[in-house]
């Protein structure tokens, strides 16, 4: 069977630590190109791993590859949507790296050139396909939360801003900071999990405090390109609520540095028979039987390769015509979303999508 052909345009660390893994061992694949502004990323690619893949340095000379069949977008944010569009006109299916876009009008033009294209679009959302993620998922499902009305949910860190004065810390580049870098994750999951109802409106703040701070005390600091006499004009924490067309409300909180214990992950939801954690790996549920409060703690399940999982979803999908888990409007919904709370805190009222 003829393999399908895939080209990584953006050759990073997101390609290469999150990536890669689906490419080196899903037998329906075949790399044909590897593509980056910085030659040598896409070398050591082609050197390491797909000897046979053609190496770019413009991505749209590589879209003129007609027996390409689909690219996987790894690039900095605001170029997600630009590579789409075209990728798009040139016949291609694209899988992109979260965020969809930087901004509402780009991630239009996204969906637009898909459906003109009659090709499948699908971003990032690896922690959909956790085990954790999954098994919540069926619970809820199952009509044992019964109605979830409110939550709250957030990824917090103490000292981890990444490629600090690089395109992660410049707007123009980023869209923002950790609200659209962290956020999408945890926004997108508490969703996800609540049924996917529409958002009506959004309020909330921003806050840079840290941008002359340079202790670390994460990992993700090392993300990234820093650039000590780079730009630093987003925020380093965000607050807000997110209200639904079913009543129900998300509080949000996303930051790079707070003063806080340690660095955290969580989604909870309550509903009007249970609620549920999921938080750092794990997932807990309470609720009450037989008259006792009941905590429900699933041993065996994991959180590991969604990133992986979520690939090989979008290749059952182009491949194999499986239904896809997600659809392009709910990636237009998170970017209203994060647009409308930066807008908030600009305008200090709440507003209305």
């Amino acid at each position: 069977m003829k393999k399908w052909r895939v080209a990584l345009i953006g050759n990073g660390g997101i390609c290469k630590g999150c990536h890669l893994n689906e490419y080196l061992t899903d037998d329906r694949l075949e790399v044909a190109a590897v593509c980056d502004i910085i030659e040598e990323r896409a070398q050591f690619l082609k050197d390491n791993y797909f000897p046979n893949a053609d190496v770019y340095t413009d991505y749209k000379e590589l879209l003129k590859d007609e027996t390409i069949d689909s690219v996987d977008i790894c690039t900095p944010n605001y170029l997600h949507s630009i590579i789409a569009v075209e990728a798009f006109k040139a016949g291609k299916h694209v899988f992109c790296e979260k965020p969809d876009a930087i901004n509402v009008e780009e991630v239009l033009k996204m969906d637009e050139a898909a459906k003109k294209a009659g090709k499948t679009l699908m971003v990032m959302r690896n922690n959909r396909h956790v085990d954790i993620s999954k098994y919540a998922k069926k619970y809820i499902a199952s009509g044992k939360m019964g109605d979830i009305y409110c939550g709250r949910c957030g990824w917090q860190r103490r000292r981890g801003i990444p490629g600090k004065g690089g395109w992660f810390t410049t707007k123009e580049q980023s869209g923002g900071g950790p609200l659209i870098d962290l956020g999408v994750h945890l926004i997108d999951l508490s969703i996800w999990l609540m049924g996917n109802p529409t958002p009506v409106s959004v309020s909330g703040n921003t806050f840079s405090k840290f941008a002359d701070n340079d202790l670390s005390d994460s990992a993700n600091s090392d993300f990234g390109d820093k650039n000590s006499e780079g730009t630093f004009d987003v925020e380093d924490l965000a607050m807000g609520m997110i209200r639904f067309d079913n009543g129900a409300i998300l509080q949000i909180e996303f930051s790079w540095a707070s003063n806080i214990k340690e660095e955290s992950r969580f989604v909870e939801l309550r509903g009007s028979k249970a609620g549920l954690t999921w938080k750092d790996g794990k997932l807990e549920i309470y609720t009450e039987e037989e008259g006792e409060l009941v905590d429900i703690i699933p041993t065996k399940l994991s959180e590991k390769d969604g990133h992986g999982r979520n690939l090989k979803h979008f290749y059952d999908v182009v491949i194999e015509g499986a239904k896809p888990d997600f659809e392009p409007q709910q990636g237009i919904d998170m970017i209203k979303i994060l647009c409308a709370m930066y807008e908030s805190a600009k305008q200090g009222k709440e507003i209305a999508l």
